[in-house]
């Protein structure tokens, strides 16, 4: 038997596979649910700027695979259909459109990226179409009267902003702290949670650049921050970006304290490619469970996600924390499923995602569960602080609540 166990798989539910009841038969009328099949769609940056995440979607990709293996879900067997979008908002509407009104998904799952998403929120929304849990960090993806169709998943990057800018002014009182942030709604996250903190001060004690999706480098943004003597440095940065300012600020021995994103907080990803002396010392914020750390050797969960990685998706990265997370998210989407009780009609499949209540799933730290209600489309706000070794991340201070000014 495969030794992942049920428990992981659905994170509590009592089970992943039971008969149709009279609300599976309505959900016949429902576009991508059969008695036998439920279709769910997904645009990936499987190429482009941001091809680094597009390992995310393969592990899902997996991860229904052994869902189908293991039965299913109600009786029905998961076809996860997803094109590459390359980080490109006018492809992403393309194959969006392809996926409702061609492939006719019963919803979306996991899109990645806030530019892309944007892009489609307002269609998906108007078709009533659940866009769950998609793969940004922006603050506005919560907000449930916008767009209510549609839900984030990671901690958002402006709560992120508020846990560095309090941490950077524990540790130097009196410094200057600069902001690289990608110009647009995901990277303008991590000023306004500077600006919370900081208030009236921002002015005074930030210095911000900006760059573009479309810049080869950032190299001249880190340049012209340096010139400011700032002691810390927030990188709202995706991936790609995040370890080129890593990279910069070693090759010109700048070192302010340096914070990066979750969603680039990857070893594999961001780290090595960056250069492990250069990625020392930099500082993330973490809610789920490192499985390449030797503290969760012995961990239940993480023995069940590394016999699921080995299994299935033999070929990826386990340093590669961009597995972890969608796994985990998968998961989470696992238990909305399971909570719809057979009725697969897009209106209970929402109502389910925006309650959950304390979800605990296995491979989050200990004392960070999964909240969302109607009025909170915040499914992740505790976080951690992390710093580099050069060998692995480590834990430090308490679980911190980011959703708080």
């Amino acid at each position: 038997m495969n030794s992942i166990t049920r428990r992981t798989l659905l994170a509590g539910a009592t089970t992943a596979a039971f008969a149709m009841t009279s609300h599976g038969v309505r959900a016949a009328d429902t576009p991508g649910v059969t008695a036998t099949e439920i279709r769910i769609g997904n645009t990936a940056s499987l190429s482009g700027p941001v091809s680094a995440l597009g390992t995310q979607t393969r592990t899902q990709e997996a991860f229904f695979k052994m869902i189908n293996d293991r039965g299913g879900i109600a009786g029905r067997k998961i076809n996860f259909i997803f094109y590459d979008d390359g980080f490109s908002p006018p492809r992403t509407v393309e194959q969006t459109r392809r996926l409702l009104e061609s492939d006719q998904v019963a919803f979306l799952f996991s899109n990645i990226g806030t530019a892309p998403n944007s892009a489609i929120v307002k269609y998906v929304n108007a078709r009533k179409v659940p866009h769950l849990f998609i793969t940004v960090n922006g603050d506005k993806w919560g907000d449930h009267k916008a767009h209510p169709w549609t839900m984030g998943f990671p901690p958002s990057g402006r709560a992120e902003a508020r846990i560095f800018t309090r941490d950077a002014l524990k540790r130097h009182p009196d410094g200057k702290i600069a902001v690289l942030y990608q110009n647009d709604d995901y990277g303008k996250d991590y000023l306004a949670g500077v600006r919370d903190v900081l208030g009236d001060d921002f002015d005074k004690k930030t210095v911000i650049a900006p760059y573009e999706v479309a810049d080869a480098t950032v190299d001249s943004q880190i340049l012209n921050l340096r010139q400011s003597g700032a002691t810390s440095l927030i990188s709202g940065a995706t991936a790609k970006f995040a370890a080129q300012a890593i990279r910069k600020l070693h090759d010109i021995n700048w070192k302010p304290t340096h914070y990066i994103s979750n969603g680039s907080a990857s070893i594999a990803g961001v780290l090595l490619p960056a250069g492990v002396e250069a990625s020392k010392d930099v500082i993330a914020t973490a809610y789920l469970k490192d499985p390449t750390d030797p503290e969760w050797a012995d961990d239940a969960a993480v023995k069940d996600y590394l016999a699921f990685m080995k299994q299935y998706y033999p070929s990826a990265n386990l340093q590669d924390a961009f597995n972890t997370y969608a796994y985990t998210v998968s998961q989470v989407l696992m238990k909305v499923l399971d909570q719809c009780n057979g009725d697969f009609s897009r209106e209970n499949i929402m109502k389910q995602a925006a309650n959950l209540n304390g979800v605990v799933i296995p491979m989050l730290l200990p004392g960070i569960t999964v909240r969302t209600s109607p009025t909170d489309y915040h499914p992740i706000q505790q976080l951690q602080l992390q710093s580099f070794d050069g060998k692995g991340w480590k834990r430090f201070g308490e679980i911190i609540d980011g959703s708080e000014k």
